[in-house]
């Protein structure tokens, strides 16, 4: 087992990465402390749009991929604590510096220890917040410069137990499509509305009927999610306005259902545009796809947790939230599982709550999971 020396180095590292968040594509120094990190401990490193490090051991040719987020967000930190982010309006209230942590944690433990035959290949993504980093990683040829037969991921789960370990075959995360609808008809004076053709009465019909997608269109067990976030017009106090922008969220657990929610968006987009008379134009895209575990990677991860002692839920509901890990797991098989982390306190407060933090106690957890799952996945060959 891992002394406390290396459990307090652990959280000494978390705090100074807390303590220095950088939003996405802006992981300057981030980058620079991974990569130096991981050339102290011997592997081979690439920089490009994240950092890669790689750990050979034995003469196996297989390899797998260990992924951790790196990204803060925009969000002024209330905690209060003694490392509390030092760039005001921005903190790590998802965990990511826990995560990096993690992950650089398993690095050490297998490098002192290469007890396993093949070879790790640790992913550190930048901008995992805005659904871009994965794919940046990917286009730039990670995959194939790297290959890696599967690919695995943590994410901490505030208000679940410390340390239990959760997952699913199957759909973990929905997808997240943002879009935006503008209305265009004729503005006037407030007092003839006749005369013109009021673009917010119509924008306001249009975010009751998109509510219909999901209550009349989808089945009920689809659990998705159509959110309209943002209305904003051109008129003032007297004016009618001729322009409004609606934007919004969508989230889906499988694509046939993403492609309806477009498909049906649109019906009702272009149908009531004939009605009023007016221009709807709507724009769909989606940054997030949904994350899909395969089957062998999933009963890795609940095989090496039971023979750790975790507490283990091998079967949870799939999550509203999305993940960029979904690029990595659709390139190749697979797992996004999560961590407790914790039940009280800052602990338990929401991902992205301005109050929100890492517990410390998973640091040694995860990255002795990390490595007990490499040892599993690529075994020493008995002589």
């Amino acid at each position: 087992m891992p002394d406390q020396s290396f459990d307090a180095r652990l959280r000494d590292m978390r705090h100074d990465f807390h303590r220095h968040p950088e939003l996405g594509f802006s992981e300057h120094r981030t980058k620079a402390q991974v990569a130096q990190r991981l050339s102290d401990l011997g592997l081979e490193v690439h920089e490009g749009r994240g950092v890669v490090g790689i750990l050979r051991a034995g003469s196996g040719n297989r390899a797998i991929g260990l992924r951790a987020d790196m990204d803060a967000l925009p969000i002024l930190e209330t905690t209060g604590l003694d490392y509390a982010s030092t760039t005001p309006g921005t903190m790590h209230a998802c965990g990511h510096d826990g995560h990096t942590t993690m992950l650089l944690g398993a690095a050490e433990l297998l490098a002192e220890n290469p007890n396993f035959d093949g070879t790790v290949v640790f992913l550190f993504q930048p901008n995992e917040e805005h659904g871009l980093g994965a794919i940046a990683m990917i286009d730039e040829g990670v995959l194939e410069r790297f290959p890696v037969e599967e690919v695995y991921a943590i994410h901490n789960l505030p208000g679940a137990p410390v340390g239990q370990i959760s997952t699913r075959v199957g759909q973990i995360c929905a997808s997240e499509s943002l879009f935006e609808i503008t209305v265009t008809g004729k503005g006037g004076h407030a007092s003839m509305p006749q005369v013109g053709v009021d673009a917010i009465t119509v924008s306001a019909e249009l975010v009751t009927a998109l509510q219909t997608i999901v209550s009349r269109k989808l089945a009920p067990s689809a659990g998705a999610v159509v959110s309209v976030t943002e209305f904003i017009a051109n008129g003032q106090r007297n004016v009618l306005p001729g322009q409004v922008l609606l934007k919004g969220d969508a989230r889906a657990r499988l694509p046939q259902d993403r492609a309806d929610i477009e498909r049906f968006m649109r019906q009702i987009c272009n149908g009531i545009a004939i009605a009023h008379g007016v221009e709807v134009q709507v724009d769909f895209r989606t940054e997030f796809i949904e994350t899909i575990n395969a089957q062998n990677p999933a009963d890795a991860v609940i095989r090496v947790a039971e023979s750790q002692r975790l507490p283990t839920w091998p079967n949870r509901p799939a999550m509203s939230f999305s993940e960029d890990f979904a690029h990595f797991a659709a390139a190749v098989p697979g797992c996004f599982l999560l961590l407790g982390n914790g039940e009280q306190g800052a602990h338990a407060q929401p991902l992205h709550a301005s109050d929100y933090d890492f517990n410390d106690a998973l640091l040694p957890i995860g990255a002795q999971f990390w490595a007990g799952l490499v040892h599993d996945r690529l075994p020493k060959t008995k002589d």
